[in-house]
């Protein structure tokens, strides 16, 4: 596969084009971003982990009845993956209280929901991905109504599988935001990625936060909770 011009940068990822014209190259980035870009840093050997975790799982998935982008793993940093386009609905599930659930709804961290909770917000830097609802979302021309049905049908049942997969590696799956894609015909499959940077993971022994909330809350050890959540899940 031939990587040829970017076609966009974003906070984690550049994507390029390719020489089939439904086949894009994603390429892992070490920038960590926080609280709408308002934080930045570098977290040294994140775009690995991300990339190569994130392939992992998506091939996991797949195995379990979710389509997905993924095509391809080329690099350590480079994927191909089906072009789609973005449904511009960032869509969090939440197993556990934590993060901004627990601080909009004055509850402590660490509560574990009777079921997992689903919520929305537009995916629109601009206005700081606001919160939705469905009938927000076809107001707004976001999806329609058969496509937010299927994203959420997927959105839990990427969570029934992760959820399982990860306590097996005795870590607790706390809470995690997804993206979706459409493909160009119109098919809905799982995009962007699953890392430490779009979950919350907590050793389920000790709660030891593993993921980006190492970055954001200033924790230290950041480098080190990305490596032992590749060492969980490829044992290396």
């Amino acid at each position: 596969m031939e990587k040829r011009e970017q076609l966009y940068e974003g906070k984690a990822k550049k994507v390029f084009a390719t020489e089939q014209a439904d086949r894009v190259i994603v390429s892992y980035k070490d920038d960590a971003t926080a609280f709408d870009g308002t934080k930045k840093g570098t977290i040294v050997g994140k775009g690995v982990v991300n990339n190569r975790m994130s392939n992992y799982l998506m091939r996991l998935l797949e195995k379990q009845g979710v389509p997905t982008h993924y095509v391809e793993e080329l690099n350590e940093r480079e994927t191909v993956v089906k072009k789609v386009s973005i449904v511009p609905l960032e869509v969090i599930i939440r197993n556990i209280s934590a993060g901004s659930f627990a601080k909009r709804y004055g509850v402590e961290e660490g509560i574990v929901f009777d079921a997992p909770t689903i919520e929305f917000s537009y995916k629109n830097d601009d206005l700081h991905d606001p919160l939705i609802n469905d009938y927000h979302a076809l107001a707004l021309h976001l999806a329609t109504a058969k496509e937010i049905e299927t994203i959420k049908t997927m959105a839990f049942k990427v969570n029934e599988v992760l959820k399982d997969y990860f306590l097996s590696l005795n870590v607790k799956l706390v809470d995690f935001k997804l993206e979706f894609g459409r493909l160009a015909d119109g098919t809905i499959v799982l995009a962007d990625e699953i890392s430490p940077d779009t979950c919350r993971f907590w050793d389920a022994t000790t709660n030891e936060k593993l993921d980006k909330d190492r970055f954001r809350r200033d924790l230290g050890g950041v480098e080190d909770a990305y490596k032992e959540m590749m060492h969980r899940v490829f044992g290396a």
